[in-house]
């Protein structure tokens, strides 16, 4: 499927061309065993077979499509928006489903910029665990519409070939979707949990003034105390049509963003000079395009590497075990690196991200 893909998120209930699952969260939904609470969790999360359609899917499936279609088209945009009306949307459906409203947390570091935290009351009692929490975040990267397919709107669902079109339909509101279906179904059904079960849906994830999860953490620690969270990290995969790959996330890569500026004196455009800012930081570039970090394992990594290797294609397989016995293995990295899922858990990663410059077309820089 060749499209304008620039700044186009896509969800799916199938396989991408290159047969791996790219979305199928939200339509398996909710199918709690009663005794499974944290497997049925991981269930509701598995892909869907590209054979699902809209007339078989169930109540709850139903209701977490609609919840996505919902969130996916109130725009969130972690710069120019807020989370809030989104997380008011989502509070209501809880309270309409019988949530009491000292259940309901509403709050954050700016009134636009609220998060979501509702919680399941368990049955309670002096032995029982520490709750589970859900945790999504409502917010997405900013989406220009003219970077987009001309028939597409980042913030309008569209549903075609299988697909889901609109900024956000895999990162993250299918799976802050299927959190806010499957615990509404808790509560229609009844469920005695051992524990209590947050959701928690934030703010600014992708960036900016006010992360939710640093502020629930700093100001209200109480909601969402946990003993196990599932976040966004990981998930399944589907390779040639079949269950290839299911991934935790048990780490996190931290990140650090760099401004670099290049200013000479300036000048007429009719006047040229070779100390350019512009062609200096072009030079920057090209240099910088060609760096690459060493390959260096952690535990996390070393244990995903070391499973993936025994079920990835011949070549793969064995390009990843060479690198576990030799990091400097320059070969096998090219080979393993040419995944660039695999690629960016071997090393640290660098890329440049936005570029300006000039004010005006007969100015130098």
């Amino acid at each position: 499927m060749q499209r304008d893909r620039r700044q186009c998120e896509r969800g799916d209930h199938g396989l991408d061309p290159g047969g791996r699952a790219v979305l199928s969260h939200w339509v398996v939904g909710y199918a709690m065993r009663r005794s499974a609470l944290a497997a049925a969790t991981f269930v509701a999360l598995a892909a869907l077979t590209p054979q699902l359609s809209a007339q078989q899917l169930n109540p709850n499936q139903q209701l977490a499509k609609d919840i996505y279609k919902e969130l996916l088209e109130y725009n969130t945009s972690n710069m120019t928006s807020g989370t809030t009306i989104a997380a008011n949307a989502m509070a209501k459906r809880f309270r309409d489903a019988g949530f009491p409203e000292a259940d309901i947390f509403l709050g954050g570091v700016r009134p636009d910029k609220h998060n979501l935290v509702v919680r399941y009351r368990g049955r309670g009692g002096t032995t029982a665990p520490k709750p589970l929490l859900l945790l999504a975040h409502l917010d997405v990267v900013e989406a220009l519409k003219s970077d987009w397919s001309p028939d597409l709107d980042p913030f309008k669902f569209i549903e075609r070939d299988g697909y889901f079109y609109a900024r956000g339909s895999s990162d993250d509101k299918s799976m802050a979707a299927i959190f806010v279906a499957n615990l509404i179904q808790l509560k229609q059904e009844n469920y005695a949990s051992d524990r209590d079960i947050i959701v928690a849906l934030t703010a600014d994830e992708e960036g900016g003034c006010c992360n939710g999860v640093n502020w629930l953490i700093q100001n209200h620690r109480e909601l969402v105390d946990a003993e196990l969270v599932i976040n966004e990290g990981g998930g399944g995969s589907l390779r040639d049509g079949k269950p290839f790959l299911n991934t935790i996330q048990a780490t996190q890569k931290n990140v650090v963003n760099f401004k670099v500026t290049a200013k000479n004196r300036g000048g007429h455009s009719s006047l040229p000079r070779p100390d350019n800012a512009i062609y200096q930081l072009a030079e920057g570039i090209a240099r910088f395009s060609k760096f690459s970090f060493p390959v260096h394992f952690n535990a996390v990594t070393r244990a995903f590497f070391e499973k993936t290797s025994d079920i990835e294609t011949p070549e793969m397989g064995r390009a990843m075990k060479a690198l576990l016995k030799n990091e400097n293995d320059a070969a096998a990295a090219a080979i393993v690196s040419k995944d660039v899922r695999y690629n960016s858990m071997l090393r640290s990663t660098c890329v440049a991200t936005m570029l300006s410059g000039g004010h005006a077309t007969n100015a130098l820089p």
